[in-house]
């Protein structure tokens, strides 16, 4: 018996305690978190009205009234049981980092108090030395500055033994310098809210005073066995399958997508439902995705510095409840080649400080002015800057995943639905149409009520589409922090809100308001109409039509990143502010340098895998065949056997297949290897290229070959759990 048989054997569902009266989520939501109510309750209103006008206006608070702050954050994480704080923020790795401080000081000779300053609140010192700069300090500058974000409020996180206050904060150089994923956003969110005022004060909104992006990101992500993971060297270190045949049945039913979710999953989902709200975090949506073990959960829209935080604990927090539920949670783009990956659908929209959403058509699209300009000026935005939003999801896991036939493609490209298209169309031609009221669909059925229709059906092909009062940005990764994406959606949408008022005051000058409006809006519906299109974007035909439309298609991702260093990129990103010269370039140098280090990582354990395992496994197994076939011709010429010819040649065919195909695995493999002896030194960017065209086809070529290994070995004579077990297995 195979110890992967004998683990198989072993596993069980965790049971739990049954709960008889479950808790009232209002009853409980954000008690984790400092939240605005919260503050109120703890500090002087004097200094809570300071601290709004500061996170409205932009005028910072005193030192008094930082430190009356940090007291009261301290006392309220004291009473919740916290004794640890720490500057919690997002390096370009892309994940979280934290450095844990007490809040104990000596009040007199081996007596301590609790205490906890408005400078240590305001700003912390983590040694920076080891977190990728990409050269935007040097290896001997350790100094990085931790700076509060009072945006986005303070958590506790808990764990078995204790719990821990976790201040929300950006991250920076000694020279200032964004070493981080959440300042951008922050500088980001500021340009957009000032190019959007001014855009809707010209339309005559002149009461607007702020406009922020909000955010819903819809969290994809697959469940295993703990015991599976375990045994499975790839998913350890790389958070794929690098070999694994496919499962006689996967996905082929679509029985598992929307269906009845397992006891044991659903025990998961109620407890991480009730962590997250715990924190604040409002996930509203729960159920099964299209591959067997996959699932889902998205959230209630919020701004998107908050929506950005959300994803990133809610990401922490899946992984942790998992394993409480001997489990663990992969969120790889691709765990399991064969079977569809997993996305990060950003839902991106624009709201004001009345709660309006500036891209909510109402019942009349044709007639809503504002509505068109601001869709226009979204539609240039994608056209004019559409390789800058292919490097914001460029990452090595999610290579695997565009242009499959479960995602959108590589090429950027915007859908707006038959009603939308149909409005730009006239207004593209110049025809007078009537407002039309918006469509109502009566279902039929008894008891039902009436359904408002969207502007828009959904695109799930499409990468960036309009599904009614949002774009979805679908090409996200399932493991990428979003705050990138959403930092380079609202700088291009920031320049283009500023292009296209500037172009309808121009046009105003000789002609009445609407009619510079509307032909601006026609202009742009010509100009970007190549960005646009309503069909399957999965199709070969497609990718046929958009090379003839001049629409870039990027798969490779060291070829996706390059646009952080282009020269109108660069221009925009400083024109707003938002990233400088020197930190795009580090982030290309950062994002480049992963993609080259997570194919070696895999390479190398690929390589692992087949000496320390499948090839293993191949010879225990080959030499069974051989014992087999030498007994069964020994027994034919010393005892008469009677054997048919075509069977004895059957036998022989088996053991020289297997031969063959220990050859390749192992052939290849050492192939591997030497390729990256020869490419070791060269420049990044060349080496990058040939691991996109030449290493991965090579791995590729090693998993076919164990693959059809797996397929004829017997079961106990293979230790890798397989797919049928680790997408099957309740």
């Amino acid at each position: 018996m195979s110890v992967r048989q004998e683990m198989l054997k072993s596993i069980e569902s965790k049971k739990f305690v049954p709960v008889n009266k479950p808790k009232k989520v209002s009853s409980y939501f954000g008690i984790n978190t400092f939240s605005i109510p919260t503050m109120r309750k703890h500090v002087s209103k004097k200094t809570f009205e300071a601290f709004e006008k500061w996170l409205e206006e932009g005028k910072q608070i005193t030192l008094t009234q930082a430190n009356e702050i940090a007291d009261a954050m301290k006392n309220w994480a004291i009473s919740r049981g916290a004794t640890y704080y720490t500057h919690w923020f997002q390096p370009m790795t892309g994940l979280t980092a934290e450095k844990h401080d007490s809040f104990i000081s000596f009040s007199g000779p081996g007596k301590v108090i609790e205490k906890f300053s408005g400078s240590k609140l305001i700003q912390g010192e983590p040694d920076a030395s080891s977190f990728p700069s990409g050269g935007i300090r040097t290896t001997f500058e350790a100094r990085g500055y931790t700076a509060w974000d009072p945006s986005s409020p303070a958590f506790i996180i808990e764990s078995e033994l204790g719990k821990t206050l976790c201040i929300p904060t950006i991250f920076v150089s000694y020279h200032g310098y964004a070493l981080d994923k959440k300042l951008p956003l922050l500088r980001s969110i500021e340009a957009l809210n000032q190019s959007a005022v001014k855009f809707l004060k010209f339309f005559g909104n002149k009461t607007v005073k702020k406009v922020c992006s909000t955010c819903g990101a819809e969290q994809e992500y697959f469940l295993i066995d703990k015991n599976f993971y375990k045994m499975r060297q790839d998913l350890i270190l790389t958070g794929r399958t690098l070999v694994g045949a496919a499962s006689p049945k996967d996905q082929q039913l679509e029985d598992q997508y929307f269906g009845s979710i397992k006891e044991r999953v659903i025990n998961f989902m109620y407890e991480l439902g009730e962590e997250a709200y715990k924190l604040g975090i409002p996930v509203m949506t729960r159920h099964n995705e299209v591959a067997p073990h996959q699932y889902e959960f998205a959230p209630i829209f919020e701004e998107s510095n908050i929506a950005a935080d959300h994803n990133q604990l809610l990401m922490e927090l899946m992984k942790k409840v998992a394993l409480r539920h001997d489990m663990v949670c992969l969120l790889h783009e691709k765990p399991f080649a064969g079977v569809n990956g997993s996305g990060k659908h950003l839902n991106w929209s624009l709201a004001d400080d009345k709660g309006n959403n500036l891209l909510n058509p109402g019942s009349t699209p044709e007639g809503n002015l504002q509505f068109l300009a601001v869709l226009a000026s979204v539609l240039r935005a994608v056209y004019k800057y559409s390789d800058l939003l292919r490097s914001s999801v460029a990452h090595a896991g999610n290579e695997h995943r565009l242009g499959a036939n479960e995602a959108p493609p590589a090429i950027i490209s915007v859908f707006l639905g038959d009603q939308l298209t149909n409005i730009l169309d006239r207004i593209e031609k110049g025809k007078k149409s009537e407002i039309s009221r918006q469509d109502i669909v009566d279902l039929g059925v008894s008891g039902l009520p009436l359904v408002n229709k969207d502007t828009t059906d959904r695109n799930r092909t499409s990468p960036f589409a309009f599904t009614g009062s949002k774009f979805e940005f679908r090409a996200v990764g399932s493991s990428q922090n979003i705050s990138t994406s959403i930092a380079f959606i609202n700088t291009i949408v920031a320049d283009s809100l500023d292009y296209v008022r500037e172009r309808i005051a121009d046009a105003a000058k000789s002609k009445d308001f609407n009619t510079a409006v509307l032909g601006v809006i026609a202009d742009l519906i010509r100009d970007t109409k190549k960005i646009r299109f309503e069909g399957n974007n999965y199709s070969d035909d497609w990718k046929k039509e958009a090379a003839q439309r001049g629409l870039p298609n990027v798969p490779s991702t060291a070829e996706a990143l390059k646009a952080l260093v282009k020269g109108e990129n660069i221009a925009v990103c400083e024109k707003y502010k938002v990233f400088t010269k020197e930190e795009l370039r580090s982030r290309y140098k950062i994002w480049l340098e992963s993609y080259i280090k997570i194919l070696e990582i895999e390479a190398k354990t690929l390589n692992e895998m087949v000496n320390a395992c499948i090839v293993p496994n191949a010879f225990d197994y080959q030499g069974l065949l051989a014992h087999n076939l030498d007994s069964i011709v020994a027994l034919k010429d010393k005892a008469g056997l009677k054997v048919q010819e075509p069977a004895l040649e059957d036998l022989k065919t088996h053991l020289s297949e297997v031969t063959e195909m220990i050859y390749y695995v192992r052939k290849n493999a050492q192939s591997m290897m030497k390729f990256l002896e020869e490419t070791h030194s060269l420049p990044e960017e060349e080496k990058a290229k040939h691991f996109f065209t030449d290493l991965k086809p090579l791995m590729e070529h090693i998993r076919k070959h164990a693959d059809l290994l797996e397929c004829v070995i017997s079961d106990e004579h293979w230790d890798l759990p397989k797919y049928r077990e680790m997408l099957f297995v309740k």
